[in-house]
Protein backbone atom coordinates (compact mmCIF):
# COMPACT_ATOMS: atom_id res chain seq x y z
CA UNK A 1 0.00 0.00 0.00
CA UNK A 2 2.90 2.40 0.83
CA UNK A 3 4.58 1.94 -2.35
CA UNK A 4 1.11 2.32 -4.74
CA UNK A 5 0.60 5.86 -2.50
CA UNK A 6 4.32 6.69 -3.29
CA UNK A 7 3.90 6.37 -7.00
CA UNK A 8 0.49 8.25 -6.78
CA UNK A 9 1.84 10.97 -5.16
CA UNK A 10 4.74 11.10 -7.86
CA UNK A 11 2.24 11.07 -10.63
CA UNK A 12 0.96 14.36 -9.43
CA UNK A 13 4.03 16.37 -9.79
CA UNK A 14 4.83 14.78 -13.32
CA UNK A 15 1.00 15.75 -14.97
CA UNK A 16 1.39 19.30 -13.13
CA UNK A 17 5.48 19.66 -14.97
CA UNK A 18 3.75 17.98 -18.50
CA UNK A 19 0.67 20.76 -18.06
CA UNK A 20 3.12 23.42 -17.92
CA UNK A 21 5.43 22.10 -20.67
CA UNK A 22 1.78 22.28 -23.10
CA UNK A 23 0.89 25.56 -22.04
CA UNK A 24 4.36 27.13 -22.76
CA UNK A 25 4.42 25.30 -26.25
CA UNK A 26 1.08 26.65 -26.78
CA UNK A 27 2.28 30.73 -26.11
CA UNK A 28 5.38 29.77 -28.25
CA UNK A 29 3.31 28.41 -31.17
CA UNK A 30 0.98 31.61 -31.20
CA UNK A 31 3.54 33.81 -30.71
CA UNK A 32 5.03 32.38 -33.64
CA UNK A 33 1.98 32.50 -35.38
CA UNK A 34 1.39 35.81 -35.35
CA UNK A 35 4.56 37.16 -35.78
CA UNK A 36 4.90 34.83 -39.41
CA UNK A 37 1.05 36.26 -39.84
CA UNK A 38 2.30 39.92 -39.24
CA UNK A 39 5.44 39.06 -41.84
CA UNK A 40 3.26 37.55 -44.63
CA UNK A 41 0.74 40.24 -44.40
CA UNK A 42 3.42 43.17 -44.68
CA UNK A 43 5.49 41.75 -47.28
CA UNK A 44 2.37 41.47 -48.88
CA UNK A 45 1.19 44.84 -48.64
CA UNK A 46 4.31 45.94 -50.00
CA UNK A 47 4.11 44.18 -53.34
CA UNK A 48 0.21 45.24 -53.41
CA UNK A 49 -0.53 48.21 -55.34
CA UNK A 50 -1.92 49.84 -58.76
CA UNK A 51 1.99 49.58 -60.00
CA UNK A 52 3.11 45.86 -59.99
CA UNK A 53 6.58 45.55 -58.77
CA UNK A 54 8.90 42.82 -58.72
CA UNK A 55 9.97 41.09 -54.96
CA UNK A 56 13.93 41.53 -56.29
CA UNK A 57 12.60 45.37 -57.58
CA UNK A 58 11.30 45.81 -53.69
CA UNK A 59 14.15 44.41 -52.42
CA UNK A 60 16.55 46.60 -53.92
CA UNK A 61 14.88 49.60 -52.66
CA UNK A 62 13.88 48.49 -49.02
CA UNK A 63 17.49 47.47 -48.78
CA UNK A 64 19.64 49.06 -51.10
CA UNK A 65 17.96 52.31 -51.61
CA UNK A 66 18.64 52.50 -55.08
CA UNK A 67 16.01 51.72 -58.50
CA UNK A 68 13.84 53.48 -60.21
CA UNK A 69 13.09 56.89 -59.17
CA UNK A 70 8.74 56.46 -59.35
CA UNK A 71 9.31 53.55 -57.88
CA UNK A 72 11.26 54.24 -54.71
CA UNK A 73 8.99 56.95 -53.97
CA UNK A 74 6.08 54.75 -54.18
CA UNK A 75 7.57 52.48 -51.67
CA UNK A 76 9.67 54.89 -49.70
CA UNK A 77 6.58 57.51 -49.90
CA UNK A 78 3.37 55.82 -49.98
CA UNK A 79 3.61 51.98 -49.31
CA UNK A 80 5.91 52.00 -46.24
CA UNK A 81 4.44 54.82 -44.16
CA UNK A 82 1.14 53.46 -44.73
CA UNK A 83 1.98 49.88 -43.84
CA UNK A 84 4.00 50.82 -40.69
CA UNK A 85 0.85 53.20 -39.49
CA UNK A 86 -1.21 50.09 -40.15
CA UNK A 87 1.01 47.79 -38.00
CA UNK A 88 0.99 50.55 -34.94
CA UNK A 89 -2.36 52.03 -35.26
CA UNK A 90 -4.16 48.09 -35.25
CA UNK A 91 -2.24 46.95 -32.53
CA UNK A 92 -3.36 49.92 -30.39
CA UNK A 93 -6.66 49.72 -30.86
CA UNK A 94 -6.88 45.84 -30.53
CA UNK A 95 -4.88 46.74 -26.78
CA UNK A 96 -7.21 49.54 -26.09
CA UNK A 97 -9.89 47.29 -26.62
CA UNK A 98 -8.15 44.19 -24.19
CA UNK A 99 -7.90 47.55 -21.55
CA UNK A 100 -11.69 48.55 -21.90
CA UNK A 101 -12.76 45.06 -21.66
CA UNK A 102 -11.28 43.91 -18.70
CA UNK A 103 -11.88 47.09 -16.89
CA UNK A 104 -16.18 47.20 -17.46
CA UNK A 105 -15.60 43.49 -17.44
CA UNK A 106 -17.45 42.66 -20.50
CA UNK A 107 -16.22 40.94 -23.71
CA UNK A 108 -17.98 43.65 -25.83
CA UNK A 109 -16.80 46.87 -24.58
CA UNK A 110 -14.15 48.77 -27.05
CA UNK A 111 -13.65 52.14 -28.25
CA UNK A 112 -15.95 51.91 -30.97
CA UNK A 113 -19.08 50.15 -29.18
CA UNK A 114 -18.79 52.74 -26.38
CA UNK A 115 -18.66 55.78 -28.29
CA UNK A 116 -15.09 56.78 -27.45
CA UNK A 117 -13.83 56.60 -31.06
CA UNK A 118 -17.02 58.62 -32.12
CA UNK A 119 -16.41 61.45 -29.20
CA UNK A 120 -12.41 61.89 -31.12
CA UNK A 121 -13.77 62.02 -34.65
CA UNK A 122 -16.04 64.73 -33.44
CA UNK A 123 -13.90 66.35 -32.07
CA UNK A 124 -11.07 66.40 -34.57
CA UNK A 125 -13.55 66.79 -37.35
CA UNK A 126 -14.79 70.36 -35.48
CA UNK A 127 -10.69 71.47 -34.94
CA UNK A 128 -10.49 70.31 -39.00
CA UNK A 129 -13.04 72.14 -39.98
CA UNK A 130 -12.14 75.22 -38.37
CA UNK A 131 -8.46 75.70 -39.38
CA UNK A 132 -9.25 74.64 -43.02
CA UNK A 133 -11.66 77.72 -42.75
CA UNK A 134 -8.23 79.42 -41.58
CA UNK A 135 -6.12 77.77 -44.33
CA UNK A 136 -4.24 76.12 -42.08
CA UNK A 137 -3.23 72.80 -41.19
CA UNK A 138 -3.68 70.88 -37.96
CA UNK A 139 0.02 69.28 -36.45
CA UNK A 140 0.14 65.66 -35.74
CA UNK A 141 0.68 66.53 -31.87
CA UNK A 142 -2.43 68.43 -31.72
CA UNK A 143 -5.00 66.16 -33.78
CA UNK A 144 -3.77 63.52 -31.06
CA UNK A 145 -4.72 65.69 -28.65
CA UNK A 146 -7.83 66.96 -29.88
CA UNK A 147 -8.83 63.28 -30.38
CA UNK A 148 -7.57 62.49 -26.40
CA UNK A 149 -10.09 65.45 -25.61
CA UNK A 150 -12.84 63.49 -27.61
CA UNK A 151 -12.18 60.05 -26.40
CA UNK A 152 -12.27 61.72 -22.26
CA UNK A 153 -15.48 63.43 -23.45
CA UNK A 154 -17.55 60.15 -24.12
CA UNK A 155 -15.59 58.43 -21.15
CA UNK A 156 -16.82 60.58 -18.92
CA UNK A 157 -20.46 59.71 -20.36
CA UNK A 158 -20.22 56.05 -20.80
CA UNK A 159 -18.61 56.35 -16.78
CA UNK A 160 -21.65 58.55 -15.70
CA UNK A 161 -23.96 55.83 -17.33
CA UNK A 162 -22.50 52.80 -16.00
CA UNK A 163 -22.72 54.45 -12.22
CA UNK A 164 -26.92 54.54 -12.90
CA UNK A 165 -26.62 51.24 -15.10
CA UNK A 166 -26.10 47.59 -13.62
CA UNK A 167 -26.38 45.67 -16.62
CA UNK A 168 -23.61 45.60 -19.13
CA UNK A 169 -25.97 45.30 -22.02
CA UNK A 170 -26.99 48.78 -20.69
CA UNK A 171 -24.26 50.24 -20.74
CA UNK A 172 -23.07 49.09 -23.99
CA UNK A 173 -26.36 50.64 -25.90
CA UNK A 174 -25.91 53.60 -24.34
CA UNK A 175 -22.58 53.49 -25.73
CA UNK A 176 -23.60 53.26 -28.97
CA UNK A 177 -25.85 55.42 -28.66
CA UNK A 178 -23.60 58.20 -27.83
CA UNK A 179 -21.81 56.62 -30.63
CA UNK A 180 -24.44 57.90 -32.98
CA UNK A 181 -25.06 61.29 -31.38
CA UNK A 182 -21.15 61.89 -32.03
CA UNK A 183 -21.25 60.54 -35.76
CA UNK A 184 -24.55 62.64 -36.55
CA UNK A 185 -22.83 65.64 -35.43
CA UNK A 186 -20.02 65.18 -37.43
CA UNK A 187 -21.95 64.29 -40.72
CA UNK A 188 -23.31 67.58 -40.41
CA UNK A 189 -19.77 69.49 -39.68
CA UNK A 190 -18.59 67.67 -42.80
CA UNK A 191 -21.53 68.75 -44.81
CA UNK A 192 -21.01 72.45 -44.19
CA UNK A 193 -16.97 72.56 -44.54
CA UNK A 194 -15.62 74.26 -47.96
CA UNK A 195 -16.27 72.22 -51.11
CA UNK A 196 -12.38 71.27 -51.36
CA UNK A 197 -12.17 69.68 -47.93
CA UNK A 198 -15.08 67.56 -47.98
CA UNK A 199 -13.68 64.66 -49.56
CA UNK A 200 -10.87 64.36 -46.98
CA UNK A 201 -13.10 64.76 -44.21
CA UNK A 202 -15.54 62.16 -45.37
CA UNK A 203 -12.58 59.66 -46.00
CA UNK A 204 -11.35 60.30 -43.09
CA UNK A 205 -14.65 60.44 -40.98
CA UNK A 206 -15.53 56.79 -41.98
CA UNK A 207 -11.84 55.30 -41.69
CA UNK A 208 -8.69 55.01 -43.82
CA UNK A 209 -5.03 54.22 -43.82
CA UNK A 210 -4.31 56.73 -46.38
CA UNK A 211 -1.94 59.69 -47.00
CA UNK A 212 0.25 58.34 -43.98
CA UNK A 213 3.69 60.29 -43.53
CA UNK A 214 7.18 59.25 -41.99
CA UNK A 215 6.48 62.49 -39.74
CA UNK A 216 2.63 60.66 -38.70
CA UNK A 217 4.50 57.24 -37.99
CA UNK A 218 6.99 58.91 -35.84
CA UNK A 219 4.59 60.65 -34.10
CA UNK A 220 2.18 57.83 -33.75
CA UNK A 221 5.12 55.39 -32.55
CA UNK A 222 5.99 57.68 -29.63
CA UNK A 223 2.89 58.50 -28.22
CA UNK A 224 1.98 54.60 -29.06
CA UNK A 225 5.13 52.97 -28.17
CA UNK A 226 5.30 54.94 -24.62
CA UNK A 227 1.53 53.63 -23.93
CA UNK A 228 2.16 49.95 -24.24
CA UNK A 229 5.36 50.22 -22.12
CA UNK A 230 3.03 51.90 -19.43
CA UNK A 231 0.64 48.82 -20.39
CA UNK A 232 2.97 46.21 -20.10
CA UNK A 233 4.40 47.59 -16.53
CA UNK A 234 0.21 47.22 -14.92
CA UNK A 235 0.57 43.63 -15.92
CA UNK A 236 -0.10 42.04 -12.63
CA UNK A 237 -2.73 44.61 -11.10
CA UNK A 238 -4.79 44.11 -14.68
CA UNK A 239 -4.26 40.22 -13.67
CA UNK A 240 -5.49 41.16 -10.57
CA UNK A 241 -8.18 43.15 -11.26
CA UNK A 242 -8.94 40.93 -13.77
CA UNK A 243 -10.12 38.14 -10.39
CA UNK A 244 -12.33 40.81 -8.69
CA UNK A 245 -11.60 44.44 -7.43
CA UNK A 246 -11.60 43.13 -3.67
CA UNK A 247 -9.30 40.75 -4.65
CA UNK A 248 -6.85 43.47 -6.08
CA UNK A 249 -7.50 45.70 -3.61
CA UNK A 250 -6.14 43.09 -0.90
CA UNK A 251 -2.97 42.43 -3.10
CA UNK A 252 -2.45 46.22 -2.77
CA UNK A 253 -2.96 47.72 -5.89
CA UNK A 254 -4.66 51.50 -5.11
CA UNK A 255 -8.03 51.03 -7.20
CA UNK A 256 -8.29 54.64 -7.79
CA UNK A 257 -5.11 55.38 -9.58
CA UNK A 258 -5.84 52.05 -11.10
CA UNK A 259 -8.52 53.23 -12.67
CA UNK A 260 -7.29 56.45 -13.66
CA UNK A 261 -4.08 54.43 -15.44
CA UNK A 262 -6.71 52.24 -17.14
CA UNK A 263 -9.56 55.40 -18.36
CA UNK A 264 -6.31 57.17 -20.06
CA UNK A 265 -4.29 54.73 -21.61
CA UNK A 266 -7.20 52.68 -23.31
CA UNK A 267 -8.04 56.54 -24.38
CA UNK A 268 -4.71 57.92 -25.57
CA UNK A 269 -4.23 54.67 -27.60
CA UNK A 270 -7.84 55.20 -29.34
CA UNK A 271 -7.44 58.39 -29.80
CA UNK A 272 -4.07 58.37 -31.50
CA UNK A 273 -5.82 55.55 -33.78
CA UNK A 274 -8.71 58.36 -34.62
CA UNK A 275 -6.20 61.04 -34.84
CA UNK A 276 -4.68 59.83 -38.18
CA UNK A 277 -6.96 57.02 -39.47
CA UNK A 278 -10.47 58.22 -38.18
CA UNK A 279 -12.74 55.22 -36.63
CA UNK A 280 -12.09 52.12 -37.06
CA UNK A 281 -14.70 49.57 -36.05
CA UNK A 282 -14.45 45.97 -34.19
CA UNK A 283 -11.15 45.64 -33.91
CA UNK A 284 -10.61 46.41 -30.40
CA UNK A 285 -13.77 43.90 -29.61
CA UNK A 286 -12.85 40.80 -31.67
CA UNK A 287 -9.08 40.74 -32.18
CA UNK A 288 -8.55 40.29 -27.98
CA UNK A 289 -11.32 37.45 -27.76
CA UNK A 290 -9.88 35.84 -30.69
CA UNK A 291 -6.32 36.26 -29.12
CA UNK A 292 -7.10 34.54 -25.92
CA UNK A 293 -8.99 31.80 -27.75
CA UNK A 294 -5.46 31.31 -29.59
CA UNK A 295 -3.27 31.53 -26.37
CA UNK A 296 -6.40 29.75 -24.24
CA UNK A 297 -5.46 31.90 -21.60
CA UNK A 298 -6.21 35.84 -20.24
CA UNK A 299 -2.80 36.38 -18.54
CA UNK A 300 -2.33 40.45 -19.40
CA UNK A 301 1.70 39.59 -19.35
CA UNK A 302 0.98 37.22 -22.61
CA UNK A 303 -2.18 39.03 -24.01
CA UNK A 304 -1.15 42.58 -24.31
CA UNK A 305 1.94 41.69 -26.47
CA UNK A 306 -0.40 39.69 -28.72
CA UNK A 307 -3.02 42.04 -28.66
CA UNK A 308 -0.95 43.86 -30.44
CA UNK A 309 0.64 41.64 -32.95
CA UNK A 310 -2.82 40.26 -33.63
CA UNK A 311 -4.41 43.81 -34.37
CA UNK A 312 -1.52 44.74 -36.82
CA UNK A 313 -1.93 41.20 -38.50
CA UNK A 314 -5.76 41.86 -38.94
CA UNK A 315 -5.97 45.38 -39.57
CA UNK A 316 -3.42 44.57 -42.60
CA UNK A 317 -4.61 41.78 -43.70
CA UNK A 318 -8.16 44.31 -43.97
CA UNK A 319 -6.40 47.25 -45.53
CA UNK A 320 -4.88 44.61 -48.02
CA UNK A 321 -8.54 44.44 -48.98
CA UNK A 322 -9.98 48.08 -48.97
CA UNK A 323 -7.27 48.80 -51.08
CA UNK A 324 -7.41 46.08 -53.50
CA UNK A 325 -10.55 44.25 -53.94
CA UNK A 326 -12.09 46.75 -56.17
CA UNK A 327 -9.19 48.58 -57.07
CA UNK A 328 -8.80 52.00 -58.05
CA UNK A 329 -11.48 52.87 -55.88
CA UNK A 330 -10.71 52.05 -52.01
CA UNK A 331 -12.99 51.16 -49.56
CA UNK A 332 -13.13 52.48 -46.23
CA UNK A 333 -11.06 50.49 -43.43
CA UNK A 334 -14.40 50.60 -41.08
CA UNK A 335 -16.32 49.08 -43.68
CA UNK A 336 -14.09 45.50 -44.15
CA UNK A 337 -13.20 45.30 -40.76
CA UNK A 338 -16.80 45.51 -39.46
CA UNK A 339 -17.19 42.52 -42.07
CA UNK A 340 -14.59 40.17 -40.73
CA UNK A 341 -15.15 41.62 -36.73
CA UNK A 342 -18.90 41.15 -36.64
CA UNK A 343 -19.28 37.29 -36.87
CA UNK A 344 -16.64 37.34 -34.24
CA UNK A 345 -18.44 39.66 -32.06
CA UNK A 346 -21.94 37.64 -32.78
CA UNK A 347 -20.08 34.55 -31.86
CA UNK A 348 -19.29 36.30 -28.52
CA UNK A 349 -22.88 37.55 -27.21
CA UNK A 350 -24.60 34.13 -28.59
CA UNK A 351 -21.77 31.92 -26.92
CA UNK A 352 -22.19 33.91 -23.51
CA UNK A 353 -25.97 34.19 -23.77
CA UNK A 354 -25.63 30.17 -23.72
CA UNK A 355 -23.14 30.33 -20.98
Amino acid sequence: METDKTEFNNTEPNKATDTLALRRVRYTASFIILLLLTGILFIWNVNSGSVDLSVREICRIVFLRTGDATSYNIIWQIRLPRILSVIILGGALSVSGFLLQTFFSNPIAGPFVLGISSGSKLVVALLMVYFLSISKTMSSGMMIFAAFIGAMISMSFVLLVSRKVNRMSMLVICGVMIGYICSAITDFVVTFADDSNIVNLHNWSLGSFSGMTWSNVSVMAVVVGISLVITFFLSKPIAAWQLGEVYAQNLGVNIRLFRVALILLSSILSACVTAFAGPISFVGIAVPHLVKSLLNTAKPILVIPACFLGGAAFCLFCDLIARTAFSPTELSISSVTALFGAPVVIYIMVRKKMG
